[in-house]
Formats: structure tokens, C-alpha cells, sequence
């Protein structure tokens, strides 16, 4: 049975490119626990976009070249995924979406206790991230580049 967590805050919610040259899907970062010990990273679902499990997209990024692998299993892969998070909030694009109370919850995919801290974090959780506000979800999904939507697949309609 999946693990679900909850909470409020601030969310800052980008594209990445995951794939060269034209893939991309959503993501969301945000914290939890005492002073945002803990990195919350999640997908955003969107329509036409396929879900994508976010520590096979760090891992497709060789991680271990820049964290090395001595940090337990995942250490590297979560290091990765919070500097995309951290960076997109300290340094946003043109078109990042900055909620700043806003609900959330998490569909846990795994966590990660990193062995030591890692851009203010001591874990992870990433997951699917599902905005509870209708309205901001919408939003969250306008942060897809234009050209990645039209390149979407159009969704089956179920019969």
C-alpha cells in the first residue's frame, strides 16, 4: 500500500528537461520537518505527460560523478534531485511557479536518509506531488513548456 504524506508551505513548482532534447515533465519542491530538515521532491502529474519515477531521471544523470557513492544507497541520486529543487527556488527561471502557502500532498515513491547534510536537507521523500487547490494544480501544469505540451501526446479518451 502506498504511503501518503500531507502539508502547507511553500512550494516551488518547475520543468525540467529529463530526457535531451525534449523531454520534460513538472516537478515540485518543498520541505517539511523542523527548519526543512526534510527535501519533499515530487512529480506533478500532467495531462499527456507520462509519469516518470524521479530517482531513475537522477540516476540517468550519473550522479555519482559529482556526489560519488560513498553516501549509502540512493545518496547520490538524492543529492541530485534536491539540487534541481534548491536551485529552482534560489535561482528560478523565467515561468517557475512560487506558491507560498500552499497544500500539498505526497504519493510516497521512497525516501532517503542522506548520511550527511546536503543543501540544508538530512532526507528526502519523493513521490507524486498533487496540489490540493484545483486552481494551482491547473497552474502547476501551465509551468510545461508550450512546445513539450504540443509534443504531448493527446490522452485516450476511455470508453
Amino acid at each position: 500500500m502506498a504511503k501518503n504524506m500531507m502539508g502547507v508551505g511553500r512550494v516551488t513548482v518547475l520543468p525540467l528537461l529529463h530526457m535531451w532534447p525534449d523531454r520534460y515533465m513538472v516537478i515540485a519542491y518543498t520541505t517539511t520537518g523542523g527548519f526543512g530538515d526534510t527535501a519533499v521532491i515530487g512529480y506533478v502529474p500532467v495531462p499527456g505527460v507520462p509519469e516518470t519515477a524521479l530517482m531513475d531521471v537522477a540516476a540517468r544523470h550519473q550522479p555519482t560523478r559529482l556526489y560519488g557513492s560513498t553516501g549509502g544507497t540512493g545518496f547520490a541520486e538524492a543529492c541530485w534531485l534536491i539540487c534541481v529543487g534548491w536551485s529552482g527556488r534560489s535561482i528560478p527561471k523565467p515561468g517557475t511557479l512560487e506558491l507560498h502557502d500552499a497544500a500539498w500532498s505526497l504519493d510516497l515513491d521512497g525516501s532517503v536518509e542522506l548520511s550527511k547534510t546536503m543543501y540544508g536537507h538530512d532526507r528526502l521523500h519523493v513521490g507524486r506531488l498533487t496540489l490540493a487547490d484545483p486552481q494551482l494544480a491547473h497552474q502547476a501544469g501551465e509551468v510545461m513548456p508550450a512546445k513539450a505540451r504540443a509534443d504531448a501526446p493527446e490522452p485516450v479518451a476511455a470508453d
